[in-house]
């Protein structure tokens, strides 16, 4: 068993840019954690946990008393005991030294921090509650309670935002001395503010040149600082790759507790809803609401060669002869040959690779090796 994931869906205000399940509700956050508590209870777990991750939303909007009832309460339904990795997100604007400090007696020895940007007028437009000062603070907040693993999140493509002003947030982010840094290409997912204030024409896109040409300073900057670029989006420190981020692009089966987690066994995966009533009354009844779905296994071959294939490691052939047969064989080796001929893919000790300088270009070689039924 890979670990646990918990979604805590509470926010203090939405970012502009954020499509994952979130809610301002803060007086459901009580019963929210009595109903992870029962859901915990109905979804038993007999294998080893390695690792767990508080994500949201924002964590960190619970109180002391509130994650200390959710931690201890999971430590009364499951063997924690094998866990090396516990992460829990965390705002800037949330973090004192005694708040890390509680989560750091509770067995937290992972932090994650949404940053975003260490320019301030980016940081506002995106609506992010802090400021580049706070978040320097709270780095360093985090290291006087103790903490010694430090993940933070940057994203690159802010409109407005420019190839200098990109440049100052890595630097900064390189002199916080934290030990992972992951970094992301501002998206317009339907739906949210910042789709429609470029439906509106209240912003415009930053340009594929300019963002392409931020990737690859970042990556740049990254390697000279020592990091390793594991993952697309992911540089860690030696000893420093997320232990439960890295279990997930490797297939490993997982419990999602709350709403709108995620679950994998191996065979299915489970969907809890995205509605926090509904999650919370169907709990309180005794209901799991858990939707399972029974993956086919050319669905499963396709998560193997997206997932496998943004990670450095790459796709082993091996494997996929031994999951899926010759037949899946066959298919991903004829049409990664156009690839393989332009130095788009490689082939390295048995596995199919993506070279750093074509990452950006990633999606477009992940699709035609999919599977097409």
């Amino acid at each position: 068993m890979a670990g646990i994931y918990i979604h805590i869906p509470f926010c203090e205000q939405r970012c502009i840019y954020c499509d994952f399940f979130s809610s301002t509700k803060h007086s459901y956050i009580d019963r929210y954690i009595d109903a992870l508590l029962c859901e915990a209870k109905l979804r038993p777990c007999n294998e080893e946990i390695h690792t767990i991750y508080m994500g949201g939303g924002t964590p960190s909007q619970l109180s002391v008393e509130q994650i200390e009832r959710l931690v201890k309460g999971l430590k009364e339904i499951y063997d924690l005991t094998s866990v090396k990795e516990f992460t829990v997100e965390v705002n800037p604007d949330d973090v004192t030294i005694e708040y890390i400090a509680i989560l750091k007696l509770l067995g937290v020895n992972r932090i994650s921090m949404g940053i975003q940007s260490f320019i301030d007028d980016e940081l506002k437009l995106i609506n992010r509650r802090h400021d580049s000062q706070g978040a320097i603070d709270a780095v360093k907040s985090i290291k006087n309670a103790g903490i010694e693993n430090i993940s933070i999140d940057l994203i690159y493509g802010i409109p407005g935002q420019t190839v200098e002003s990109w440049e100052t947030s890595v630097n900064k982010a390189i002199l916080m001395g934290v030990q992972h840094i992951s970094a992301y290409n501002l998206s317009y997912e339907t739906g949210t503010a910042l789709w429609r204030m470029r439906e509106n024409g209240k912003v415009h896109e930053v340009s594929d040149a300019q963002c392409i040409e931020m990737y690859n300073m970042l990556t740049v900057k990254l390697k000279e600082a020592g990091f390793e670029h594991y993952e697309i989006s992911n540089f860690g420190l030696p000893g420093y790759h997320s232990q439960h981020n890295s279990a997930y692009w490797d297939g490993t089966p997982y419990i999602g507790l709350g709403a709108s987690a995620h679950s994998y066994d191996g065979r299915c995966r489970g969907y809890n809803p995205s509605l926090l009533e509904s999650y919370v009354n169907s709990i309180e009844n005794g209901i799991l609401p858990i939707e399972i779905e029974e993956i086919e296994w050319w669905e499963k071959y396709d998560e193997t060669i997206m997932i496998s294939l943004r990670t450095a490691k790459g796709v082993s052939l091996a494997e996929v002869k031994k999951e899926f047969g010759d037949i899946a064989l066959n298919h991903l080796v004829k049409e990664a040959k156009k690839y393989l001929s332009r130095g788009e893919l490689t082939e390295q000790n048995g596995y199919l690779v993506i070279p750093e300088e074509h990452y950006m270009i990633s999606d477009g070689i992940i699709r035609d090796l999919m599977w097409e039924d």
